[in-house]
């Protein structure tokens, strides 16, 4: 594999700091080497204050690190050529005698001020603002999330832009992590320069004593100016690498760039550059300072003053017009019109009372609780609820929310924002006080308490529920009744695209060989009427390729379906060891319904004479209300045939009744008849 350029740079990189270590260098090289050292620092530094957002240096850390290793890799190799030659080459000799002007007690306190403000001032506060920035985006990654999840169920982001937001959260928290951690290089390299400055002073002296033939004057004069030379050709740069490093780490919160940001916002006021242009002047003007600096720096801050002050109005009507033109153009637009075409699957208005269970920066949840609600569907019925749309609607009463299917309302409710609602489970004789109302999803008689009166009514067996459970609850009911009109042939196909990797022959079988993706929705469809789920795709396909040889009715495919996961089916409606409570049908009832199937190329009818219909239904109202009174599911047994006809009879007349036929029941259930269905 060939090699890239920039790989090999850093291999080169690496590789010659390590070398240092071991081998000494000329002195020219040493020059040359310090020269790059210094220009990587610039770089470095320069690349910290342009770039728009911490992650356009991602690598910092990295980089933190192997500039560290080079530094200490080229004092090292000084160190040898001081003691060793008394000698480390032009750029070492040139920084300490030109920054000391020539005056050795000079140069030695200009390194120690660098010294200090690096230990000190810049490697201290890097290492804090790391730190604490590494602290607060962890802390706050959990938030960013939820925030990211409320952005994409509420369809403002896509599910690729969520992806990119999420990733993006994950390389910040990696990055500031490493970053806490990156900045210990920074001031374990001040110190390591500290204490090489130090051995090189004193062995200087004994070098250039013992070997050099130099008194202690001579000897302390030239090795101390070496070492000076060499320990501002190290602090330069560690001092530059330093301040990029407190640069990137304080600028998390900004995206733009440093420049523009820190002269944008410094002399964006006009009041403030007035004000301290005019107290400038007036410090120059009455008292000793010198008036030729302050007056004419206090005339030039009010003259910028007055150019901001003209050039934030001129920005304000080019805003003003430019605002009027892109709302015109958006009237024109033909795109506007149809836009409004669009229907939302799933509404949920709410009035401005209920805004703050909504907004998750006051402390509301609801955004998380219709996450959930789409998850708990998923895996209570296998289907994928739509994206559903919270907004708000100031044409509703404040504590009124409204449930919209396909842009029609099918349901409301009303809440109050700081009570809460209890419901008497039935058994419960000690009444509390409160607003009387009813629960909307199952319209229940209920009450609404204060906060005050909840710890009360829980203690007397009260369930007491807070608003935003309610409208949870009142929406999961909702959509589970709506399920089926959701589910469209595009979820049908992504559903048999999930399957077919790893079932990729029965889909092949079954579509579009056997059946088209209308045929399947409609026989999905019919089991989630009924509330079947339909999560295990593989066994319903399987039993419909085994039967759409033979039939392409849906209606009798879905039968063939139901009998083949008739596990799920008894596992939802019949609890293991126990009697279940059920009505059966009248064998002569069974027989006059199938009697009175009508057959046509579009379907399936019953065409039972009226006054049939009634007694039927007379006599299923009997049983029903046996089976209410022991407190049991309203579950009619049927035979197969029968099933299908006579669901789509009784359901007109009883929403939430439960028909299942004998081939539906596993062999381990026991049933137990409190009545039958005859005319």
């Amino acid at each position: 594999m060939k090699m890239k350029k920039n790989d090999l740079f850093i291999g080169a990189y690496i590789l010659a700091a390590v070398i240092f270590f071991i081998i000494s260098i000329p002195s020219w090289l040493l020059d040359f080497l310090l020269a790059f050292n210094i220009a990587v620092a610039l770089i470095v530094l320069f690349n910290s204050i342009y770039a728009k957002e911490v992650l356009d240096m991602a690598s910092f850390p990295t980089i933190l690190l192997f500039t560290t290793l080079f530094r200490i890799s080229l004092n090292v190799s000084s160190t040898k050529l001081i003691l060793t030659k008394g000698d480390a080459g032009q750029v070492v000799n040139v920084f300490g005698q030109f920054v000391g002007g020539g005056n050795l007690v000079i140069g030695i306190i200009i390194f120690i001020i660098l010294v200090l403000i690096q230990f000190i001032v810049i490697n201290k506060g890097s290492e804090r603002v790391a730190e604490v920035t590494a602290r607060f985006t962890l802390d706050a990654m959990a938030g960013k999330q939820m925030a990211i999840d409320s952005d994409l169920n509420t369809g403002a982001i896509t599910d690729q832009e969520a992806a990119v937001r999420r990733q993006k959260l994950q390389l910040e928290n990696s990055f500031f992590g490493s970053m806490d951690g990156a900045t210990k290089y920074v001031k374990g390299d001040a110190t390591a320069g500290l204490i090489i400055t130090g051995v090189n002073i004193v062995g200087g002296i004994i070098m250039g004593m013992l070997y050099g033939g130099l008194t202690i004057n001579e000897a302390l004069t030239k090795y101390t100016i070496l070492t000076i030379g060499d320990g501002l050709c190290s602090q330069i740069p560690s001092l530059l690498i330093s301040l990029a490093t407190g640069i990137l780490v304080t600028k998390a919160s900004s995206e733009g760039e440093l420049g523009e940001e820190i002269v944008g916002q410094l002399f964006s006021i006009d009041k403030v550059l007035l004000m301290v242009g005019s107290a400038l002047a007036l410090l120059g003007l009455l008292t000793p300072l010198p008036i030729y600096i302050f007056v004419p720096f206090g005339i030039l801050l009010i003259f910028v003053s007055r150019k901001v002050a003209s050039k934030q109005g001129e920005t304000m009507i080019e805003e003003e017009v430019e605002r009027e033109e892109n709302e015109a153009q958006e009237i024109r637009k033909p795109e506007n019109v149809v836009s409004l075409l669009n229907v939302d699957p799933i509404e949920l208005e709410f009035g401005y009372g209920i805004i703050p269970l909504a907004d998750v920066n006051q402390g509301g949840d609801l955004l998380d609780r219709v996450v959930m609600i789409r998850r708990q569907v998923a895996l209570e019925l296998g289907a994928v609820v739509p994206i559903i749309r919270l907004r708000d609607n100031i044409q509703l009463n404040p504590n009124q929310y409204v449930i919209k299917i396909k842009g029609i309302q099918v349901s409301e409710g009303e809440i109050l924002f700081d009570h809460y609602m209890a419901m008497n489970p039935g058994y419960i004789e000690e009444e509390i006080t409160g607003i009387p109302t009813f629960e909307p999803s199952f319209h229940l008689p209920a009450i609404w308490i204060t906060e005050g009166q909840r710890e009360r009514a829980e203690s007397l067996g009260y369930t007491v529920v807070d608003p935003p459970s309610i409208i949870a609850t009142h929406l999961t009911e909702i959509i589970r009744q709506h399920i089926a009109e959701l589910l469209t042939r595009q979820d049908v196909s992504n559903l048999i695209n999930n399957i077919k990797d790893n079932n990729a022959a029965l889909v092949d079988e079954l579509v579009p060989k056997l059946m088209g993706i209308g045929e399947i929705q409609k026989v999905l469809q019919n089991l989630l009427e009924e509330g079947i789920s339909i999560r295990d795709l593989v066994t319903i396909f399987e039993t419909l390729a085994d039967h759409a040889s033979v039939t392409r009715d849906t209606d009798i495919l879905t039968e063939y379906v139901r009998q083949s996961i008739k596990r799920a089916i008894s596992g939802k409606y019949f609890p293991p060891n126990e009697i279940t409570n059920v009505i059966t049908l009248d064998p002569k009832i069974e027989q006059e319904i199938m009697g009175a199937v009508k057959n046509t190329e579009q379907g399936s009818y019953l065409a039972l004479d009226p006054e049939r219909i009634n007694k039927i239904i007379e006599s299923l109202t009997e049983g029903l209300r046996k089976l209410e009174d022991m407190g049991r599911n309203p579950i009619v047994i049927t035979s197969p045939i029968v099933r299908l006809y006579f669901k789509k009879l009784a359901s007109e007349y009883f929403k939430d009744i439960i028909v299942i036929s004998y081939n539906e029941v596993e062999s381990n259930i026991e049933l137990q008849s409190v009545g039958m269905v005859t005319a």
